[in-house]
């Protein structure tokens, strides 16, 4: 089967003969059409942070985890052959033409839709709607989301279905704050000009929000995101930190009371169906638009280094198998 291995950093060989997995019962085996890339990926594939000590070449298909295919084997009860559906796969091994995937990781897709890869948006889309699950409510509530990539305009965009009485997006690229907006982004700032913090000061006179999310993972966007909310606010770390020790001021959070909350995990796939409902009708459609750019399967080096590089208009960059 055709499948991407990445084997230093920056830099990945494509393989058209890697060994087919096998399904064991209660598993499908899945034909995809299409694998998404996600942030997530982008530090293993470039070898920085935590990933700055793993050993290359990296097991085959690793660490792809967004996939959309059709069943061609089933092991599993209720679950078809020739159905379509959106996948996470059993272990991060996605970048592959064939993956095997289990029920609670799997949601079906509509057979005849015009444009199935656009559902892939789905799949990020569950794992905020399981972050989000962690809180009561964010109606009437002042929110700043820090990080405007495709998880970034995912938050913005659900807060404000939610009912935010105010969406501050902050990014250093000025062309995803222009997608802020499109995502009903009341504020926008960009952090490669004003100070995060003071902007957000401003825009709350002083009393700062009630909720923050943070969706980079970086140690300097940690920490901004830590001096955002106001006192016994809020804040989810969803991005994936870079290191396993870094600074964080725990002093400030400590006295302003500040709940901290973090969420990651395969659990999203319970949330797989609900999030492809949410993007079939009109509360979630318009995420479909970040599913750009579409690039075929042997162009995938070149889309490795346009997310790696943040390229204008690549957000959830998705290959054709």
């Amino acid at each position: 089967m055709k499948a991407i291995r990445i084997v230093e950093p920056r830099k990945i060989m494509m393989l058209d003969d890697a060994p087919t997995p096998e399904p064991v019962e209660g598993e499908v085996l899945i034909q995809c059409s299409h694998i998404a890339l996600c942030g997530s990926n982008i530090s293993q594939y470039a070898g920085k942070g935590l990933w700055g000590d793993i050993d290359f070449p990296c097991p085959v298909g690793w660490s792809g985890h967004e996939n959309i295919g059709t069943i061609v084997e089933s092991r599993c009860d209720g679950w078809e052959e020739g159905e379509l559906v959106l996948a996470l796969p059993d272990g991060p091994y996605g970048f592959a033409e064939y993956i095997v995937s289990r029920p609670g990781a799997i949601a079906r897709l509509p057979q005849d839709s015009p444009d199935p890869v656009a559902l892939i948006v789905a799949q990020p889309l569950a794992t905020v709607l399981r972050a989000l699950t962690q809180y009561d409510n964010v109606n009437g509530q002042r929110c700043v989301v820090v990080g405007q990539g495709p998880m970034g305009l995912i938050f913005t965009h659900i807060l404000r279905l939610m009912g935010a009485s105010m969406v501050i997006a902050a990014d250093l690229l000025d062309w995803r704050l222009e997608w802020s907006k499109r995502y009903g982004a009341d504020h926008i700032i960009d952090a490669s000009k004003k100070d995060v913090v003071k902007a957000v000061e401003e825009l709350t006179n002083g009393e700062m929000v009630d909720f923050a999310v943070e969706a980079v993972g970086y140690v300097d966007s940690l920490k901004t995101a830590a001096y955002l909310p106001g006192h016994g606010g809020r804040l989810l770390v969803f991005g994936v930190p870079q290191y396993e020790l870094q600074e964080f001021p725990w002093y400030h959070v400590f006295r302003r009371e500040i709940q901290i909350n973090t969420s990651v995990g395969p659990e999203c796939g319970l949330f797989f169906q609900k999030a492809v409902d949410m993007v079939l009708d009109n509360r979630a459609s318009a995420l479909t638009e970040i599913v750009t750019p579409r690039m075929p399967w042997d162009k995938a080096p070149e889309a490795f280094e346009m997310y790696a590089e943040c390229a204008k208009d690549s957000l959830k960059l998705t290959l054709e198998v």
